[in-house]
């Protein structure tokens, strides 16, 4: 990504080919979150009583109750417990998504206080036409 590299370092480069690497990259973060949501991820609650099964997108897509476990519950504590496993299963995305997309960003692409590194461009482009 030359010319993203080129703006993040502060220089000028081609705004269509940039906008061409743009494109590029949002193709591929479309197609790797696409992929995430044909996933399935599971979470369970800290006793291990309640398992969820939720989609990449989130959804939740099945719950399981061990019965042996499920006899030292009252229904508040099923509640957490099923709040904790759907909750722990979408970390179990989340940790997921980071994995994914962890390549698709350049360190350089940030300023140092995690800034848009082209904002001074678009600020310019913006007051002087």
């Amino acid at each position: 990504m030359k010319e993203i590299n080129a703006f993040a370092e502060g220089g000028e480069g081609d705004v269509g080919r940039l906008v061409r690497e743009i494109n590029e990259w949002t193709g591929t973060l479309t197609r790797t979150l696409n992929d995430l949501a044909h996933e399935q991820l599971d979470g369970t609650d800290e006793r291990g009583v309640v398992r969820a099964r939720i989609s990449g997108a989130g959804r939740l897509l099945g719950l399981t109750i061990d019965s042996r476990g499920l006899r030292d519950l009252d229904h508040v504590q099923l509640a957490e417990a099923v709040k904790e496993a759907i909750g722990a299963a979408h970390g179990t995305m989340g940790d997921r998504l980071t994995e994914l997309t962890a390549g698709l960003v350049d360190p350089r692409w940030t300023t140092p206080d995690g800034g848009d590194p082209l904002a001074s461009h678009i600020q310019r482009v913006l007051r002087e036409g």
